[in-house]
């Protein structure tokens, strides 16, 4: 009898904790967006047989695939910084978060490291992009369609070197090798009141220790730099510093950089080291020390999207994809490139991305991006203009309709570094012209004949014309709108009218 009243105890507390566990998992999945959950609402809407739901539905595919939420993370007179994070849930395979750097002319992103890979891509303007690889300062000039790697904790600076015209970088940032304090975290070299030098957080006393200098001398360094992260460098905005730093030569900025960032990482054998704070004031604000003469070594270029022969092209547009095969710095970030242009009017064929998650961003014109769940009900179907940031999950099959008023590019990112090899599902190079005809004839419920005429009917591959399903623009409701309203004239009236017309023809 004990057992028996010991063994329904322990079904007992078995039973309530799983229980709790099961209510614990249940308000974690409420947290995050679990497609099926939209499925089950998808079919409950359907047994309903109403439609009150349908906007509540589309309101929260905008919100999940057009992301919106840019927080400015960097805002000064010379420049800001703006960052969309990536959603986050299990349908997320790799997050990426995308950024927006815009500089005014004659500016300076001022030296740093991040703990997060960055691909930078330059949309308007020039720009010259310093950075420490192995061991060396390397300085490359970027112009508009320009690709480039910056790996995570490696120093770089930016300058904008366009006369009289802003500088606008997409870049995505890749945060699996951040610390997750938030989307990216910046260590910034220089600095002072603001932003706040890595140096600040050692003690006066060892500072002026490790540099050979006075504590005074450390006080007015780590003080003097209040313009924020991004800086005027021209003669009338710029503080003297940063204005020297650049008129520096190559080896010398180089040296300025890695003494200060070999002391942060390892101020316990800096007093075994030969540099000193005073050698670096001096290179910096006074006489400048030539004798290192060492060539830097080669690192990789940047690479000009622009320049690269499309990967298709026909009358409706042309695509272009980078991966770690076309520019080896890819391989390391695991993160390809694409660009694709749409004439008005046409559409990238509906298609499915089997190894990869797809961000978007317009460049130009606009259009419209549809988006299907796995279970044939519609995700998104929304229209984007420049500027918007949308994104794909791997898997889902989507499509970019491009408008009638003109053409629709935009530039992305995906989170493979391999061949994507996009599967279509309709055109003439699509899925359903690979699959054998009897079996997807029976697939649809329809004869052979049927299903052939169906899949053969579009001639054209990858980028197809479709004006009907292209959102008319303004001037067409004007012209219905005229139309309704004439056909409302007395008959009199409007025959006299269509006379005319003719009369002109």
């Amino acid at each position: 009898m004990r057992n028996l009243v010991t063994f329904l105890l322990l079904v007992l507390v078995f039973s309530h904790a799983l229980t709790m566990t099961m209510g614990y998992r249940d308000e974690d999945e409420d947290e995050d967006w679990k497609p099926e959950r939209e499925w089950e609402r998808e079919r409950e809407r359907e047994e309903r047989g109403g439609e009150e739901e349908e906007d509540e539905r589309s309101g929260r595919g905008e919100e999940k695939f057009l992301l919106q939420d840019a927080k400015r993370v960097v805002k000064t007179e010379a420049g800001d910084v703006r960052v969309i994070t990536s959603v986050g849930g299990r349908i997320v395979d790799r997050p990426m978060h995308i950024g927006f750097v815009s500089m005014e002319p004659k500016s300076l992103f001022i030296p740093q490291y991040i703990d997060s890979n960055l691909i930078l891509f330059v949309r308007r303007g020039e720009a010259r992009v310093g950075c420490i690889y192995k061991d060396d300062l390397v300085e490359k000039t970027l112009k508009v369609g320009d690709v480039f790697r910056i790996p995570a904790g490696s120093v770089f600076y930016l300058v904008n070197t366009g006369e009289g015209q802003k500088l606008h970088i997409i870049c995505s940032i890749d945060p699996s090798e951040s610390l997750g304090l938030r989307a990216f975290q910046s260590f910034f070299i220089g600095g002072g009141s603001y932003p706040t030098s890595i140096l600040a957080g050692f003690g006066h006393e060892t500072l002026s220790n490790a540099f050979n200098v006075s504590s005074d001398e450390v006080e007015d360094i780590l003080n003097r730099q209040q313009d924020g992260p991004i800086v005027y460098i021209s003669d009338s905005h710029a503080p003297s510093m940063w204005s020297k730093f650049l008129q520096l030569k190559e080896q010398e900025r180089l040296q300025h950089l890695k003494r200060m960032v070999e002391f942060q990482q390892e101020p316990q054998e800096q007093e075994q080291k030969t540099w000193s704070w005073r050698k670096l004031l001096n290179s910096v604000f006074g006489a400048e020390d030539r004798k290192d003469t060492r060539a830097t070594r080669r690192s990789p270029d940047a690479y000009n999207i622009y320049k690269r022969r499309p990967d298709f092209k026909n009358n409706y547009g042309w695509s272009v994809a980078l991966d770690g095969s076309d520019y080896k710095p890819l391989k390391h970030s695991g993160i390809g490139v694409y660009l694709v242009n749409l004439t008005a009017g046409s559409m990238m064929a509906p298609h499915v991305n089997p190894t990869a998650t797809e961000y978007g961003v317009v460049l130009r014109g606009s259009g419209r991006i549809q988006i299907v769940y796995p279970n044939g009900s519609s995700a998104l179907d929304a229209k984007v203009k420049e500027g918007d940031v949308f994104w794909v999950p791997r898997y889902f099959a989507f499509c970019q309709i491009a408008s009638r008023t003109g053409s629709f590019e935009f530039f992305g990112f995906t989170t493979s570094a391999r061949k994507n090899r996009p599967q279509f599902l309709v055109g003439a190079s699509s899925l359903l012209r690979t699959l054998p005809n009897p079996e997807l004839a029976a697939s649809f419920g329809v004869s052979e004949d049927r299903i052939r005429n169906f899949t053969d009917a579009q001639s054209e591959a990858v980028i197809l014309p479709t004006a009907a399903a292209a959102p008319p623009d303004k001037t067409d409701k004007y012209e219905k709108k005229i139309a309704a309203k004439f056909e409302k004239l007395p008959n009199m009236v409007r025959n006299f009218g269509n006379d005319m017309i003719m009369g002109f023809d």
